[in-house]
């Protein structure tokens, strides 16, 4: 299979990095003309990444350079965060990226947005989508995506690849801390109760004791997980989606959540831990190499800056776990502010999660 990745880091942003990293892919990949450039560039290029473009275009003579500036960025070879950086990964032989026209619901569709162009209609559209938000964690910023070699008006793209076979896997890595419960009273975007008794009441007595014996909750690493399908069994197959607490409110002992949640749904408290994520993440890699059924030839994969090295303190085990399994796979993708992926049969905008894509060339 003609790819590989390349990576370039340096002090200062300047289009020689993008230069640098295509040329590391095609020297690495034995190819001269890709068909396709997937490039990946820091923060440090948001506000005007057109320069780098053009210089990964001349590199790669190939116009259909892929990408966004993102907060944090890596390959297999390693991740890159608070340094000017480039990641690329190129395409040959049969394999390359496809601007979407009419696109299957079992398409497997790279999906790239900026924090300004988020569409829920787009992440719905037919196909299976893989990408993620290009924004930091405070979800603002100056962050552009762009194919064709230029950057998109409408801050958006999606692109079907091109002679290769792929699977999704998504790991939300968090230990569920209740049963599923059902929502008996909301209030706008206050959940008052579940299984009537206050919701705050329920998240205190189960939060774990080390957490509890804390001045404040940290409402950073607890979350309300919405349940698809059978309750019973939502937490052990992955079908929940998990929402932010926003506040939590003695007075009436209800939690302020970040989407509004309905009478009826089965809901229940987790936390974000690194070690039941990187136990899910285990999971997540096992059935996906399963749902393919063959070695995987390369990989991508989107992170939350929320799931990335400041949570795994100063490592990212995630990106470990994957180079561990399959040592010297092409890997590229970065760290965002909002995941996508394909979840209990629908797309889905995912928080402080890891969507995984794995690709061969055995169709």
């Amino acid at each position: 299979m003609s790819i590989a990745t390349g990576l370039a880091i340096g002090s200062t942003p300047t289009s020689d990095l993008a230069t640098q990293a295509v040329a590391q892919a095609m020297q690495r990949a034995d190819i001269s003309h890709p068909n396709s450039v997937l490039l990946f560039l820091s923060a440090d290029f948001a506000h005007d990444p057109q320069p780098a473009l053009l210089a990964a275009s001349r590199q790669s003579q190939c116009m259909q350079i892929v990408g966004c500036s993102a907060a944090g960025i890596f390959t297999e070879q390693d991740w890159v965060l608070d340094s000017p950086a480039a990641a690329a990964m190129v395409f040959g032989g049969e394999l390359s990226l496809s601007a979407v026209h009419t696109p299957a619901n079992d398409d497997l569709i790279l999906a790239l947005t900026a924090p300004n162009a988020i569409d829920t209609n787009w992440i719905g559209a037919p196909g299976q989508r893989l990408g993620a938000v290009s924004g930091d964690a405070t979800g603002r910023g100056p962050y552009k995506v762009w194919s064709g070699g230029k950057v998109c008006a409408s801050g958006r793209c999606e692109m079907t690849l091109q002679g290769v076979r792929g699977m999704m896997g998504v790991s939300q890595g968090i230990r569920a801390l209740t049963a599923p419960t059902e929502v008996t009273q909301v209030n706008g975007f206050d959940l008052l109760s579940l299984g009537h008794q206050s919701a705050l009441n329920l998240l205190a007595r189960e939060l774990p004791l080390e957490v509890r014996e804390l001045d404040h909750i940290p409402l950073h690493l607890i979350m309300a997980a919405v349940t698809f399908g059978e309750p019973s069994t939502a937490f052990f197959e992955g079908r929940y989606r998990l929402v932010q607490v926003i506040a939590t409110n003695p007075d009436d002992r209800s939690v302020t959540l970040s989407a509004r949640l309905n009478e009826g749904d089965k809901v229940f408290w987790a936390l974000r831990q690194p070690l039941a994520a990187e136990r899910n993440m285990r999971v997540t890699l096992d059935r996906t190499e399963q749902l393919l059924a063959a070695t995987p030839q390369f990989g991508l994969m989107f992170s939350s800056m929320g799931r990335g090295p400041s949570f795994y303190g100063g490592m990212d085990r995630d990106l470990q776990l994957l180079t561990a399994r399959y040592p010297d796979m092409p890997l590229i993708g970065f760290y965002g502010n909002g995941e996508i992926g394909w979840l209990n049969s629908a797309n889905q905008l995912l928080q402080y999660s890891t969507v995984l894509g794995l690709f061969t060339d055995h169709v």
